[in-house]
């Protein structure tokens, strides 16, 4: 299993960044024997950190080199800050640009991954749950599916928010800063709903979506609008909830199932 750390230059965010790697390229014969996802050409998966979180956050907490070594997938873990990965107007603030399109072109140079959609997924927890989603929905041609744990569905709560606003998460002057103006935000392209929509009027093919959380999760009601829409919409999308709160034993649960059900 070879695995590491890179550092690069980033024009999206005008400096050096890093992002973590694992490849089963060199994985042992014997361990391969029986398993179904080695018929096939290895798959990439990139797969996003949370809120306060890095790049280390899916080795250190997660189980990377596990998933990869099971599932015959790349995988790419980049650092993202606090940003939630999306543009900004400043110079060196384009993280939606960065993860979407300048990591995946990079990576795929570097590592010789396929350039294939069909062989490119997106996930994360969290922040980075809604960062798949986001990434996935605004690059359809890109990557094929999305794995959205504990998404942080926050647009709706945060829409049209004033100076003085704190959920106990952040304040007011942070949502400002990474999302722009609130007023009228949840009909902007922050807003999942939005993006999916204006994908099928310009007749783009939308990602397969997977999204669970824990029915003890505080981001829990969030996610539910959310839910509703993808159902009513008819999306190729697979919904999944059981007993849990936001951590670590939750997401390496259904990390799994989300692999498991974009790789059918």
């Amino acid at each position: 299993m070879a695995s590491g750390r890179m550092r690069f230059y980033s024009v999206a965010q005008s400096g050096q960044t890093t992002f973590r790697y694992v490849l089963p390229n060199d994985f042992p014969k014997e361990m391969k024997k029986g398993n179904p996802n080695y018929d096939r050409p290895m798959k990439t998966l990139y797969l996003l950190h949370g809120f306060s979180g890095d790049d280390s956050d899916w080795e250190y907490n997660g189980m990377a080199e596990d998933l990869a070594g099971l599932y015959n997938l790349a995988l790419v873990m980049p650092a993202g800050g606090n940003n939630f990965y999306l543009d900004r107007a400043a110079t060196g603030r384009k993280y939606q640009d960065f993860v979407g399109r300048e990591l995946v072109e990079y990576s795929r140079k570097t590592f010789g991954l396929s350039d294939q959609r069909k062989d490119t997924l997106i996930g994360g927890l969290s922040m980075g749950g809604y960062g798949a989603m986001h990434t996935a929905l605004a690059y359809p041609e890109t990557f094929a599916g999305a794995i959205c744990l504990s998404p942080a569905l926050i647009i709706h709560e945060i829409t049209d928010r004033k100076p003085g606003f704190d959920n106990g998460v952040a304040n007011y002057e942070y949502y400002h800063e990474v999302f722009g103006d609130l007023n009228g935000l949840d009909r902007t392209e922050a807003a999942p709903e939005v993006q999916y929509q204006k994908n099928v009027q310009a007749g783009r093919e939308n990602p397969r979506l997977y999204m669970a959380i824990g029915t003890e999760d505080f981001l829990y009601q969030n996610n539910q609008q959310v839910r509703t829409f993808f159902e009513e919409q008819g999306a190729d999308f697979c919904y999944e909830e059981g007993p849990g709160v936001h951590d670590w034993k939750f997401w390496n649960a259904y990390i799994h199932r989300g692999i498991e059900w974009l790789l059918k």
